[in-house]
């Protein structure tokens, strides 16, 4: 492997930052998107459940505040009825609805960053691609035709070409893969917290 780098030349060297850097997201967004750190098993029913049996409020949203993504936009709910128990049924969905954006934000959190390195890998391995070409063209010469230097040239041209590509696809396919997983966890938090103002909305009545 230190053979192969050696002769990619210096292009690789921000390609093979670009293949840590996405191994690390890719790891984190892993462990940080598991259903049971989104949204814990029986979360709604237990809250459902508890808010029925009149157990405290504050008790409650110190808990769900702590449970997930999904916890905090319960707790939003029963925050906005503590403060003000006269609140209207738009104002109740509104603050769960904000709560719920800020929780999609922290599920998105450093996909754009894998997105740019798929994007990124492919130029930088074109630019280890141009500096090999120009090494090539550099060294072939009338006076100067030296094989060993054609040879190394091409070298730094193709490892720098496929490095940029063996990062870049594997970075595009969690990136989609981690895309579809929070559009499938915003959507699960979408129909629980509307589940949920509707039994607060019955409660109150």
């Amino acid at each position: 492997m230190l053979s192969i780098i050696q002769a990619a030349g210096w292009p690789i060297w921000p390609l093979i930052l670009c293949s840590i850097l996405a191994l690390a997201l890719i790891l984190e967004r892993w462990v940080q998107l598991q259903d049971a750190k989104v949204m814990p098993a029986n979360l709604l029913a237990q809250t459902i459940e508890a808010t029925q049996r009149g157990v405290p409020v504050q008790d409650m949203v110190e808990k769900l505040d702590k449970a997930g993504a999904m916890g905090p936009v319960l707790a939003s709910g029963l925050r906005c009825l503590q403060d003000n128990p006269q609140a209207s049924d738009e104002d109740l969905q509104s603050s769960m609805q904000m709560a719920g954006r800020l929780s999609a934000q922290r599920l998105e959190r450093f996909l754009p960053a894998l997105a740019t390195i798929a994007s990124a890998a492919p130029l930088l391995g074109l630019l280890g691609t141009v500096v090999g070409m120009i090494d090539i063209f550099g060294a072939h010469t009338a006076a100067n035709n030296q094989p060993a230097l054609l040879a190394r040239g091409i070298s730094v041209a193709l490892y720098n070409t496929a490095f940029g590509l063996m990062v870049a696809i594997p970075s595009l396919m969690f990136w989609r893969y981690f895309r579809a997983v929070v559009d499938r966890h915003v959507l699960a938090m979408e129909v629980a917290a509307e589940r949920f103002a509707r039994h607060l909305a019955r409660l109150r009545a």
